[in-house]
């Protein structure tokens, strides 16, 4: 079982590349991916915050 460190590490990681993805969907006018990573992006969102983790420098998208 992953320690809560582990969690959030990987939380973080997939958090800031879901960001770079709809950043990349919005630029290219792609907006179908830009919603279906903006469910992850929520998901992470709740995760990283339930677990304390101060989001105001990693949030790039800021929704």
């Amino acid at each position: 079982m992953p320690s809560n460190g582990e969690i959030i590490e990987r939380s973080v990681n997939d958090f800031v590349k879901v960001q770079k993805r709809m950043l990349l969907a919005k630029e290219e006018n792609a907006p179908k991916t830009y919603e279906d990573l903006k469910e992850d992006y929520i998901s992470l969102k709740v995760i990283l915050a339930s677990m304390g983790v101060n989001l105001a420098e990693l949030d790039r998208i800021k929704e």
